[in-house]
């Protein structure tokens, strides 16, 4: 039986390591499983397959609605309102999906949330392919996806260490960064063609087919699940997280960086459209290969983290990384012809992934099992939830100043205070 623990009042169930199935691997799969760990796992491979299938899904969505706005509005600023309208959710109500990761079967919750984003994308395509669509209908299913997302993040989150255990949590969680990044790269680079030969509408309507991936997945992982009894009050607990995460010097800052990058570094992102269009003259096909370009990156820097994280310091990850995300952003900007353009999106996104993928798992691998559903939510309240103050803000300021000019003011802000931030932390021991 599980061993229990009681804290603060709240009895705790804490989940056993998972059984690791090894005999698959077999010849070159060796290899395989010595660079990528978590591969060992049974659960972890059927939820790799099932996440991959439903994000290529989920990007090829984000490019289409970027674009639909685009070409419904030709403005920058709605198409920044859209992407803060769908991450408000994010903003409000992250605290209470930790909270219920904490408390619930998390299988059970994702599998609830991803059913949920299934409907909504598929009433998305609906909408769009019988021409009722709006950007008022746009932004109120983008509002309704980020409220199924404030639920879902903490519980992905928190459900990897269930699949794998602590000791290859590292790679998992790597590798669910490389599984976002291979989307962006796989996503982007077929919603041009998509967009192209079925309209935007059908993109929304194949990331609509593309969850039944992931369900199905999740229907056949079988894990001991971390469940909790918990009796305290839901908001009592909240602030049993919160106080957990300010009294704990290395989650504290690495929660801090986590925001910095959020607000004045993703948003970059959702200004490509904009970019591809105005810049480069690109159509939808156009625009996927800069994603595409940022998520090759990615997968390079998820191939690093995962092989060499136990033989580098975190912070090497960490506050390198920020300088390759910042430095390849602002270079980006500065580029006049394509080829270069995608070259420091690669560095970008190389940056980019290093940095939160090791920020992720260095949390995860510090935090009590108690509260790491609580605090998971706070990583994904940083990490998501405040961008649409980064999306409104760069919105604002590409109206103002132009959108290249954004993106360097919010650059050179994240390169500034993550240098702030390495020089304080420099005494701050990231494995204790």
């Amino acid at each position: 039986m599980a061993p229990q623990r009681q804290i603060q009042g709240e009895q705790y169930i804490i989940c056993e390591s998972p059984e690791i199935n090894v005999g698959w691997i077999g010849g070159w799969k060796r290899g395989i499983a010595r660079v990528f760990p978590a591969f060992r796992s049974r659960n972890y491979r059927l939820y790799f397959a099932g996440q991959l299938i439903s994000l290529i899904g989920t990007w090829l969505q984000m490019v289409a609605q970027g674009w639909l706005v685009w070409q419904l509005t030709g403005s920058a600023l709605a198409v920044g309102s859209v992407a803060a309208v769908a991450g408000l959710p994010m903003f409000l109500f992250s605290f209470f999906g930790g909270m219920a990761a904490d408390r619930f079967d998390k299988r059970k919750i994702l599998f609830f949330t991803q059913a949920s984003a299934m409907v909504l994308a598929l009433a998305l395509g609906g909408l769009t392919v019988t021409d009722r669509i709006s950007v008022p209908a746009i932004a109120f299913l983008a509002f309704l996806l980020g409220v199924v997302h404030a639920i879902d993040s903490p519980a992905r989150q928190a459900f990897v260490v269930e699949l794998v255990g602590k000791k290859y949590l590292q790679s998992a969680i790597a590798l669910n960064s490389g599984i976002f990044n291979g989307a962006r790269v796989i996503g982007p680079s077929i919603a041009g063609f998509v967009i192209y030969f079925a309209g935007t509408g059908g993109a929304f309507l194949m990331n609509g087919v593309s969850y039944l991936a992931v369900l199905a997945a999740l229907l056949f992982i079988k894990t001991k699940s971390n469940l909790p009894e918990v009796h305290s009050h839901p908001m009592r607990a909240i602030q049993q997280g919160l106080f957990y995460a300010w009294t704990h010097p290395v989650i504290k800052t690495l929660l801090f960086l986590t925001a910095v990058t959020s607000i004045f570094g993703w948003s970059y992102a959702t200004m490509l459209p904009v970019i591809a269009a105005g810049t480069f003259g690109l159509n939808a096909q156009g625009l996927g290969f800069l994603y595409s370009a940022a998520g090759l990156g990615a997968l390079a820097a998820m191939v690093l983290v995962s092989a060499f994280s136990a033989k580098i310091h975190p912070s090497v990850f960490i506050f390198g990384g920020n300088a390759l995300f910042a430095a390849g952003i602002f270079l980006f900007t500065l580029a006049a012809h394509l080829p270069l353009a995608l070259f420091f999106l690669f560095i970008a996104g190389l940056g980019l992934l290093a940095q939160f993928s090791t920020i992720n798992g260095t949390i995860q691998h510090l935090v009590s099992d108690n509260f790491r559903g609580r605090i998971m939510s706070l990583y994904t309240f940083m990490f998501i939830g405040l961008m649409p103050l980064g999306n409104a803000e760069i919105g604002y300021l590409s109206e103002r100043f132009g959108t290249a000019h954004a993106i360097q003011i919010n650059t050179a802000i994240v390169l500034l205070l993550g240098l702030l931030v390495f020089l304080k932390a420099k005494n701050v021991n990231l494995r204790q």
